[in-house]
């Protein structure tokens, strides 16, 4: 026999008792552990223990004590209407205050009597009109709002009506001219910072989308 057959049948032979140590040291894996495989070969530690439950943490963020009052209303709000949420709601509100506040300032209501009650868009029509009546004129340019915290909530189980009153902290520029041009309200080079406390309302699970505002404040 040539001496390169033999020496192939031996590089041969030596390749297989090397393929067969590694098997017995390795193992062998076909594709992904199974979870028992993974799970026996991963280092032990401690179990973790999952929770479940607790305050609902869209409440917990606006409202100190979840179990509170105007907790329970807010959760109640959510089990009638699931799509509900405190957050969504408080941003929400925040643009409104801006359309309704600045509507008011530039005396007129059309464009936000969808979210004025009857009686709040009363009560700004009297203030506006009484204002035309003086020959009065406002120049008002919205800045931003500082501040949107919630401060009261209420649900009606019988009406399925919600009412949450929001706190606002807003800035604007804000002047008042008389019939002749000059000011008699307000300046032309200062901010003029403004609280309010606005109370919103809806019947939660309605189909009109749209909270009122039905009560003002400060």
């Amino acid at each position: 026999m040539n001496s390169p057959i033999i020496q192939l049948l031996v590089l041969a032979g030596i390749a297989v008792f090397l393929i067969l140590r590694l098997k017995n040291v390795l193992g062998t894996r076909d594709g992904f552990e199974s979870p028992r495989e993974v799970k026996s070969s991963a280092r032990k530690g401690p179990a973790l223990e999952v929770i479940t439950g607790g305050p609902d943490p869209d409440i917990a963020d606006h409202v100190a004590d979840p179990e509170s009052d105007m907790g329970v209303a807010l959760s109640k709000m959510k089990a009638v209407e699931p799509s509900f949420g405190v957050s969504d709601f408080l941003q929400g509100a925040k643009g409104a205050y801006e359309m309704i506040l600045m509507s008011f300032e530039k005396g007129d209501l059309t464009p936000v009597k969808s979210f004025l009650s009857e009686d709040v868009q009363d009560a700004f029509q009297q203030v506006i009109d009484a204002r035309e009546e003086q020959g009065l004129t406002v120049e008002a340019e919205f800045i931003g709002v500082r501040e949107t915290t919630l401060q009261d909530a209420t649900f009606d189980a019988a009406t399925r009506e919600g009412e949450v009153t929001v706190r606002f902290a807003g800035e604007l520029s804000y002047v008042v001219r008389n019939a002749e041009g000059q000011i008699v309200e307000g300046s032309d080079t200062q901010i003029k910072r403004q609280k309010d406390v606005w109370t919103f309302a809806r019947v939660m699970g309605s189909d009109d989308p749209n909270w009122q505002l039905v009560a003002t404040g400060e």
